[in-house]
């Protein structure tokens, strides 16, 4: 048996000449669990992934896959591992069907079994009727499942998703999101970035926000949520009268263009008072969610 943590990751580095990727970050991830990178554009999740996959050096601190160093037995861990890549690599001459046929050899399954386990996994990602349609007439949705099929064909012990809905319509990226469920039940570990906070809120038992190569927070959704913002937001019309009702009643609060958001356990009330005392315009309470964390801890600027 394996330890329990399938990966480990100590003060891990990559640098790039002076530029740190990943600049000294430290997690473990459980097993069975769905771990998630979160954070910005150039943050450093698709670099971590790539050291845990054997497919880039680290350049300092320790790293643990399966208990291996994937410096010393990258292959051996390569062969537990089921990747689903950001960019589609499908190959375009072949059919559904052939890709993960194909995708088989590389792991040495025999292939009668190969092709019970090619139209199982392809039952599974819903895509039994394109079994012998070519890659260039699926739909974007259809190749992202594809590829999360191929990614299953060596039967991996842990699945690792750069980005896996990314571009999807939100009726393709809810089937995706089933499907990792799915897996996740089954006893699946899975890891994987995404930019989506709903996506990481929905399917995360664990995650980590980072930033410029470094990791901001480390918990499970809704705790970073009630750490970092509390259980409500009421969002009010921006106005002098609003602020300073807010500072009287010490409500924290974020402005954000024409609007004020207050995070308050006390939703009720904070919407009551500023009623009654303060001409508030429109006024509307939701849920806290993993977005405001994110906002809060990254900033409200674009990086590109």
């Amino acid at each position: 048996m394996h330890p329990d943590p399938v990966i480990i990751a100590d003060r891990l580095k990559k640098t790039y000449g002076d530029i740190a990727a990943v600049d000294g970050i430290s997690f473990s991830v459980e097993a069975g669990t769905v771990f998630g990178f979160l954070g910005p554009n150039g943050a450093g999740k698709t670099t971590t992934m790539r050291m845990i996959q054997c497919v880039s050096p680290r350049s300092g601190g320790d790293l643990c896959v399966f208990g291996l160093d994937p410096a010393e037995q990258p292959r051996m861990i390569k062969q537990w591992l089921g990747v689903v890549p950001q960019e589609t690599n499908l190959d375009p001459e072949f059919t559904c069907f052939e890709n993960l046929m194909v995708y088989s050899r590389y792991f040495g399954i025999p292939k009668r079994e190969a092709a019970e386990r090619v139209e199982e996994l392809l039952a599974f990602v819903a895509l039994t009727e394109k079994r012998d349609v070519k890659i260039e007439h699926l739909s974007g949705g259809m190749k992202r499942r594809l590829l999360l099929a191929r990614a299953l064909v060596n039967q991996p012990r842990m699945l690792i998703l750069d980005e896996p809905t990314i571009g999807l319509d939100p009726q393709a990226r809810h089937l995706m999101w089933e499907k990792l469920r799915e897996l996740r039940a089954a006893g699946n570990t899975i890891v994987l970035t995404t930019h989506y906070l709903e996506e990481a809120e929905r399917l995360c038992d664990r995650l980590v926000i980072m930033d410029n190569g470094a990791i901001l927070v480390e918990g499970a959704p809704g705790e970073l949520v009630e750490r970092y913002v509390g259980s409500d937001i009421v969002e009010a019309e921006r106005k002098p009268e609003v602020i300073a009702c807010l500072d009287e009643m010490g409500v924290r609060y974020d402005i954000v263009g024409d609007m004020v958001e207050a995070m308050t356990p006390d939703p009720r009330e904070v919407a009551r008072r500023l009623f009654e005392t303060c001409n508030p315009g429109r006024v509307f309470v939701r849920r806290a969610t993993l977005e405001d964390v994110f906002l809060q801890l990254t900033g409200r600027n674009l990086k590109e």
